[in-house]
């Protein structure tokens, strides 16, 4: 873990927010019926990926191990600039996705929670982790959140990205208006 000043210097330099689908943006319940297939985004995590897309000038990805097309239906409406749903490892898309963004790992900012993360985790400017997270996951963390994942915890992150390069206050007044 970092101290809030590390953090926040770490913070500043992300242009690229990625993040693992099952388990932090939902809570990783995938509800069956037949072919079909059911998953519960947190709307508040929707409107920060737009919020960070449209306001923060940050690229956002979502990069899963496992191809759902809920998954793709929810990028597809919230506009996520990268969506990769494959088993091969997540280092490999990343990899991809720095050289079309134009980004090093030290800009990017990792959300992850399973043994699939690590990799990335270990490599990201800034890697966070959801509370229930495997521990070898946690122990690479620089930030854990709060709330868990499906549950607001990437807009929590995004809160915090936006507070660190200097953003949200200007949210705050036009949305006040």
């Amino acid at each position: 873990m970092l101290s809030p000043q590390e953090l926040n210097a770490r913070l500043q330099k992300v242009r690229l927010f990625l993040c693992d689908v099952d388990g932090v943006l939902t809570d990783g319940t995938v509800l069956m019926n037949g072919d079909d297939e059911v998953k519960q985004f947190h709307v508040f995590d929707g409107l920060g990926t737009r919020l960070l897309r449209e306001h923060g000038g940050i690229k956002v990805g979502w990069i899963s191990a496992r191809p759902s097309p809920a998954t793709t239906r929810r990028a597809q409406e919230l506009k996520v600039d990268f969506l990769y749903q494959d088993r091969a490892p997540k280092v490999t898309a990343i990899e991809a996705i720095l050289q079309q963004a134009g980004c090093s790992w030290e800009e990017v900012c990792y959300m992850g929670d399973d043994i699939v993360d690590l990799g990335a985790l270990r490599r990201a400017g800034v890697a966070v982790c959801v509370p229930d997270s495997l521990p070898e996951a946690l122990a690479l963390a620089h930030y854990v959140t709060r709330k868990p994942g499906g549950r607001g915890a990437v807009r929590e992150v995004i809160e915090l990205l936006l507070k660190a390069q200097g953003k949200w206050e200007a949210l705050l007044r036009e949305y006040s208006a």
